[in-house]
């Protein structure tokens, strides 16, 4: 009994750390979806780079630079995509942004590859959280505890800050009605330059974080991009209790369904897509805009 016991812990566990990767990637994609009315492709690509910064730092100056160093790098990135690119192609339409952001993919692939080559890099995880510590009856490793604490840490700010603050007001007006919004004299081009630096700092904030648990290499944001979008497309966009939602189902979903039904665990979480797309188009928790 024990035995089932700990197997269940260990599994809750795995799909609460593997959600609060996925959240911190895709709260920056469904604002940026939500408020900027942008499909941004690339912003896999930037959780990679993230990735790479925090490894090349961390080989420096240790994992905690490497933490701090991947979401300023990827959110100075982000400007520079921002002012000489993504600014002219927001009103520019679906197919256009979609069209010019797959590109970016490849262009920052190619980039990864020129500055660090296709070899996988790796970052040691620091002391502190190098252990296990006795988590419902099981021991577990410390550092996926700590990527659960640091999801719901930022959720819980990121919640506060949207329910509570003038800012996050201003955010979610301009997600409910950006052309009303900047009717009341809210600067609607300076909300969406600074909503997506958030993001792409939050995508390379994932990097980092994933760093020590999966190889960095040039092409972990391609693996990473279908489910960030199945978490947004189930979550629904600009909404963050669609992101954590849809982060939690993705990741008890994905992590269960390979524990007990590894035959089937690659087709149920787009089985659940599209049941959520013919029952609920706009998501579970899609914002009123």
């Amino acid at each position: 009994m024990s035995q089932d016991l700990g197997f269940w812990a260990v599994q809750t566990l795995n799909a609460l750390q593997l959600s609060m990767l996925l959240f911190l990637l895709s709260i920056g994609l469904t604002v940026i979806f939500g408020l900027m009315h942008f499909v941004n492709l690339a912003h896999g690509s930037l959780y990679a780079f993230g990735a790479y910064v925090a490894a090349s730092v961390a080989s420096v100056a240790g994992f905690w630079a490497g933490f701090i160093a991947a979401p300023i790098a990827v959110a100075v990135l982000g400007l520079v995509l921002y002012v000489t690119l993504i600014k002219r192609m927001r009103r520019s339409g679906p197919m256009p942004q979609v069209l010019i952001t797959f590109g970016l993919i490849f262009a920052l692939l190619d980039l990864t590859r020129i500055i660090w080559g296709d070899l996988a890099l790796g970052i040691e995880v620091p002391a502190i959280l190098s252990g296990r510590v006795s988590v419902l009856g099981v021991e577990y490793p410390a550092y996926r505890l700590f990527i659960i604490a640091l999801g719901a840490a930022i959720y819980a700010g990121l919640a506060s800050v949207l329910a509570r603050t003038q800012i996050g007001a201003m955010i979610r007006a301009g997600v409910d009605n950006d052309a009303m919004a900047s009717c009341l004299g809210i600067n609607v081009e300076r909300l969406f330059f600074l909503v997506f630096c958030m993001g792409c700092a939050l995508a390379g904030l994932a990097g980092a974080v994933a760093a020590p648990l999966l190889s960095v290499t040039p092409d972990m944001g391609l693996q990473i991009l279908i489910p960030t979008l199945i978490v947004i497309v189930i979550g629904g966009l600009g909404s963050l209790k669609g992101a954590i939602a849809g982060s939690l189902i993705y990741g008890f979903v994905q992590t269960f369904g390979a524990a007990l039904a590894p035959q089937l665990s690659s087709i149920l979480i787009y089985a659940l897509l599209a049941a959520v797309l013919v029952t609920r188009p706009t998501g579970l928790f899609p914002a009123k805009g």
